[in-house]
């Protein structure tokens, strides 16, 4: 299951939107961010995905009708202002953060 990145751009550009966004749900994870993902469809107000806090919990949002490339592109976006020094974030995510 390990990855082997070599080039990091390359790597960057072979991964599919799937792939990455599994990654970022598993970085998610590992700072203490459960991703949810649920249908506003129905919500009768305008909603956005976003962070949020539940008891203490940290959520993270996402409409799930949302092609995978805008839910990788807004989980991405909330993760990289978070402070993430203290863990293991992989090469190709760390480039994805830095777009």
């Amino acid at each position: 299951m390990a990855q082997v990145l070599t080039n990091n751009k390359t790597s960057l550009k072979n991964l599919k939107p799937e792939e990455l966004y599994r990654h970022l749900k598993d970085l998610a994870e590992k700072m203490n961010i459960t991703v949810c993902e649920q249908s506003f469809r129905n919500a009768g107000i305008h909603v956005r995905s976003g962070l949020c806090k539940i008891k203490g919990q940290d959520y993270f949002i996402m409409n799930k009708d949302l092609a995978t490339r805008k839910k990788m592109e807004l989980l991405a976006d909330c993760l990289s202002q978070l402070p993430h020094e203290e863990i293991y974030v992989l090469p190709v995510i760390r480039d994805l953060f830095l777009k």
